[in-house]
C-alpha cells in the first residue's frame, strides 16, 4: 500500500509541477479517486488517473459558468 500511496504522490505532483495552470480540479479529484479505487478493489492510481479528469472537467464547466454570469452582473449594474 505504501507504494501505492508514493507513486500516487509522485503521479499528482508530477502533474502539479508539469501543467500549474491546467491542474484546477486534478489534485482534489486525484485523492479522491485514488483513495474510492483503493477501498474499490486497490486500484488506487487508476482512481486517482480517472478522479484527475474528472475534477478537471468539473473546473472547466465551473470556469465557463462564472463567465456567463460575468456579463450578466455587469448589464445590471
Amino acid at each position: 500500500m505504501r507504494s501505492a500511496v508514493l507513486a500516487a504522490a509522485i503521479a499528482i505532483s508530477a502533474l502539479a509541477i508539469a501543467s500549474p495552470a491546467d491542474a484546477k480540479g486534478c489534485i482534489k479529484g486525484a485523492v479522491v479517486g485514488g483513495v474510492a479505487g483503493h477501498y474499490a478493489g486497490h486500484h488506487g492510481m487508476l482512481g486517482a488517473a480517472a478522479g484527475c479528469l474528472y475534477g478537471r472537467h468539473r473546473a472547466k464547466e465551473h470556469a465557463h459558468d462564472q463567465e456567463q454570469r460575468q456579463p450578466q452582473q455587469q448589464d445590471k449594474m
